[in-house]
């Protein structure tokens, strides 16, 4: 018999089941990571931009009440 070996110079492909799946998570996974990095940059933003306060005035003094007993004898 004569037996000849196929010799190809083209890039053989292969592919594991689940694999279009995983490359669907890193590219949710870079997308996630863009849109965290534009929000803390405006987070970043914002918080530059911020205006300092100035102090809350003090608070007026509270009403206590009295000890007495709960219910008073009238004369």
């Amino acid at each position: 018999m004569n037996e000849r070996k196929l010799v190809s110079s083209e890039q053989l492909e292969l592919e594991f089941p689940g694999g279009q799946r995983r490359m669907t998570a890193l590219v949710r996974r870079e997308n996630r990571a863009i849109r965290a990095a534009w929000w803390f940059a405006q987070m970043r933003r914002i918080v530059s931009q911020a205006i300092d306060w100035k102090a809350a005035p003090e608070p007026r003094p509270e009403q206590s009440w009295l000890g007495f007993p709960q219910h008073r004898q009238s004369a």
